[in-house]
């Protein structure tokens, strides 16, 4: 089994050329396999799911692939080579300032009024239509007659061929992270495929970012659906995978996330070959126990607190440095929280504006599996 390669235009630059990415594909073998799609690097400095992406075809060529697989990475040229020094900045558009993971679409279909139209359907062919609706809607917004910003351009040429797949994984990175999954509240038991020892339970709200857009609408016509009586499983399963810290490639790492998502698609029988998910701990929280924790003073940031390391209410977080205090009780300023909790990640630089997100972490944690 081999991909084939096409390109996928997101835009033009102010000189005119092109902006086009790599998109790989394996067609489907049994029409009725699950069709995946998975992309990486929207954001600039995220650059290990590229790897992994790779490890993925390296794998996939010696498999039994049932479903449709199309891969892509690089998913944003314009982030990718945002550079300042030796520094990628592509987290937000410089255009617009809004981070490129929350330009995707929000769509308006009138879900009641669709079901009336459609529910007479079967299950197959009701997720037909919806997903003939969804891709539309991304249809009409890009040719919106007053345009749309290079932002929405790219994530909604994305979202597209995100809404054609019926499992959908976006892969992301941390500034300094331990790795953690990102995973819909219905769909929680998915979870214990991935080599990922943490994950964020979240609910059908949409906040702008790919794994949202896949799966809220098809949760929402799931719910209309069965407040009509009528039960049908959410058709679509979407995932945001964070592999851990961003500008770095580890390709034995890699390796191993690419064996939990083929452990989930072997699950899911995308593929007809057994893989069995990794041996290890897993554990969660509500995304509304995902904490931030913002910085008391500005100053110099001494991290203690290790990314996927449980933390003891009362153990040191941070230290902070004061030399223009140099001399008086505000010289070093030890942080420390109030309650248990798992750091997840932490800012990037040492150097900090009193208020800047010092911290993310789970609490309330509980044990996935």
């Amino acid at each position: 089994m081999q991909f084939t390669q096409s390109n996928l235009n997101v835009g033009e630059l102010a000189t005119g050329q092109e902006l086009s990415i790599p998109v790989y594909r394996v067609a489907a073998k049994d029409p009725s396999a699950p069709s995946v799609f998975v992309q990486a690097n929207v954001h600039g400095a995220e650059v290990q799911g590229n790897a992994v992406i790779f490890q993925l075809m390296k794998q996939l060529e010696a498999m039994d692939v049932r479903g449709e697989v199309t891969l892509l990475p690089l998913a944003n040229p314009l982030g990718i080579n945002q550079k300042s020094g030796e520094f990628t900045l592509g987290r937000f558009d410089p255009i617009t300032g809004v981070n490129w993971n929350r330009e995707y679409l929000e769509h308006s279909i009138d879900i009641p009024a669709f079901y009336q139209q459609h529910c007479h359907l079967d299950d197959t062919q009701l997720k037909q239509q919806f997903r003939l609706a969804l891709l539309a809607s991304c249809e009409a917004n890009l040719a919106n007659p007053w345009g749309v910003t290079t932002g929405k351009r790219l994530a909604v040429t994305l979202q597209t061929l995100a809404h054609q797949a019926d499992i959908v994984i976006d892969l992301h990175t941390g500034p300094k992270s331990c790795k953690h999954l990102y995973c819909p509240e219905y769909d929680r038991d998915s979870a214990k495929f991935f080599s990922i020892p943490y994950s964020l339970i979240i609910p059908n709200d949409f906040g702008g970012a790919m794994d949202e857009a896949a799966f809220c609408p098809w949760w929402a016509l799931v719910e209309h659906a069965a407040s009509q009586g009528r039960k049908m499983p959410v058709p679509v399963a979407a995932f945001t995978l964070e592999l851990a810290s961003q500008e770095r490639i580890d390709m034995q790492d890699a390796l191993v996330d690419a064996q939990g998502i083929l452990a989930y698609l072997s699950h899911r029988g995308v593929i007809n070959n057994k893989v069995v998910p990794a041996d290890m701990p897993r554990f969660g929280c509500l995304l509304k126990d995902y904490k931030k924790y913002h910085a008391p003073k500005g100053g110099l940031v001494e991290y203690l607190a290790q990314p996927g390391r449980p933390l003891k209410a009362g153990e040191p977080l941070a230290n902070i440095l004061r030399l223009d205090c140099y001399g008086t009780e505000d010289e070093l300023t030890s942080l420390q929280l109030e309650q248990d909790c798992v750091p997840i990640l932490h800012f990037a630089s040492a150097s900090v504006y009193q208020g800047t997100e010092l911290y993310k972490l789970m609490t309330n944690v509980f044990t996935i599996g």
